[in-house]
């Protein structure tokens, strides 16, 4: 990598703190609505569509992209799943609102991490992406395992003590759900030629199953009593346009498993740092969860690093594969 892609590979770091500093914002939240994960979840996520259906309102070219959308799933060119990314995001944000309170951020994260490589495993040998299916490379199954057990050391000290074992498995599943949402927001991205008009559709579709939830939730346990008057803790949507809009800023320039490799170490490096200088909640930072987090670092380092030779994988007889567009160094955009 040349020296003058390290401002890239800085902000593509920062964008990963962003992604802890969301999370953290939406454990807030939802601790000011008496724990109300779902109300929390809906907030954060529907604010950051409220923001970007104004600027669809306002920009010719983002509205134009919507409707290459929409004639692609017509057309069945786009299948109409692949517009339901944002599904997988509302899970994320779901599961901040519910566990990040109990759990902590960085042990979230571990947990986060933990799924998204493993979904990304699967998802890029089923070949749900648009540089369709990728083999599995040595490396890359090592990896996906030690960040598994960088999970069961995060919580090594935390065995016994009425510790909440099944709420672990909501970022692990929210994780899965990530991987997913980035393979097919890739298929809408393609289709709008506009990174805004894929964000706008992502935030849609999210904010779409976050009101089923809710409306559900809210059924059984009725409104929020109070909303919290802390201003910043209604700042979770505009975080998650910010880190969203620098991943599409970046991933032209670092390609996408150089960027994915930046941005989980930033959440990790941020996620301990929230936890550490600024705790909330029940969550302690232990010795334990440090070591989980440094060796989820290396787990990702290890699954990325055989990754420029996987992505050129294509299948065979499909010219379309074969020319679709690739970044400075030989890696297949998603």
């Amino acid at each position: 990598m040349r020296t003058t892609a390290a401002p890239w590979l800085l902000l593509a770091v920062f964008s990963g703190t962003l992604i802890s500093l969301q999370s953290r914002i939406t454990g807030e939240l939802a601790s000011g609505l008496g724990g109300d994960g779902f109300t929390a979840a809906l907030i954060s996520f529907g604010s950051g569509c409220a923001v970007l259906t104004l600027g669809m309102l306002a920009l010719r070219g983002p509205r134009r992209g919507a409707g290459l959308v929409v004639a692609a799933v017509r057309e069945r060119r786009l299948k109409w799943w692949q517009v339901l990314g944002g599904c997988g995001g509302a899970a994320f944000v779901l599961a901040q609102g519910l566990t990040v309170g109990a759990l902590g951020v960085a042990l979230f994260t571990v947990a986060i991490v933990a799924g998204q490589v493993s979904g990304g495993l699967v998802f890029d040998r089923m070949g749900l992406g648009p540089a369709g299916p990728q083999r599995p490379t040595r490396r890359r199954v090592v990896g996906a395992a030690l960040v598994l057990a960088a999970v069961g050391l995060s919580m090594a000290d935390k065995l016994g003590g009425g510790f909440p074992y099944a709420m672990l498995l909501l970022p692990l599943a929210a994780g899965v759900c990530v991987s997913w949402q980035q393979a097919v927001n890739g298929h809408v991205r393609d289709a709008s030629g506009s990174a805004y008009t894929g964000t706008f559709f992502n935030f849609v579709a999210g904010t779409a199953a976050l009101c089923v939830a809710f409306v559900a939730h809210t059924a059984v346990t009725g409104l929020p009593e109070r909303l919290p008057s802390q201003p910043y803790v209604y700042l979770g949507g505009l975080v998650g346009i910010a880190f969203i809009s620098i991943a599409v800023a970046t991933v032209r320039r670092l390609g996408v498993l150089v960027l994915g490799l930046c941005t989980i170490s930033g959440q990790l490096i941020g996620s301990l740092a929230l936890d550490l200088l600024l705790p909330h909640g029940g969550a302690e930072v232990t010795a334990a969860t440090v070591a989980g987090a440094a060796l989820a670092l290396v787990a990702i380092a290890i699954a990325t690093l055989s990754g420029r030779r996987s992505s050129r994988v294509v299948t065979s007889g499909d010219p379309a594969r074969q020319d679709a567009p690739s970044d400075r160094k030989g890696v297949v955009r998603r």
